[in-house]
């Protein structure tokens, strides 16, 4: 998804954008293209934004990244991805 669409999720679920958190999950996008994803879209990435900016911006992460691996199939019951060795090993990026 673009950051406008995470943006608009955020604000329509938190009542704010959390635009902050979306650009550092995406930092690497850049440079790996949709590989970025292996960095921090996972449990760990969750944590790190927690220690960063707090529990609401946790929760803008946690649907950053749902909203992101439904792009690759992922479904709502799936396993969770924890860091980026599980990411990758879930066959994702």
């Amino acid at each position: 998804m673009k950051l406008e669409e995470h943006e608009k999720m955020t604000v329509l679920l938190l009542g704010e954008p959390f635009t902050g958190v979306h650009l550092w999950l995406d930092e690497f996008h850049e440079t790996l293209g949709a590989k970025h994803r292996r960095k921090r879209h996972h449990l760990k990435g969750i944590q790190e934004v927690r220690a960063l900016w707090g529990g609401r911006a946790a929760d803008a992460a946690k649907q950053h990244i749902i909203d992101d691996l439904k792009l690759e199939g992922w479904k709502d019951g799936d396993h969770f991805p924890i860091d980026e060795a599980d990411y990758v090993r879930m066959g994702l990026f």
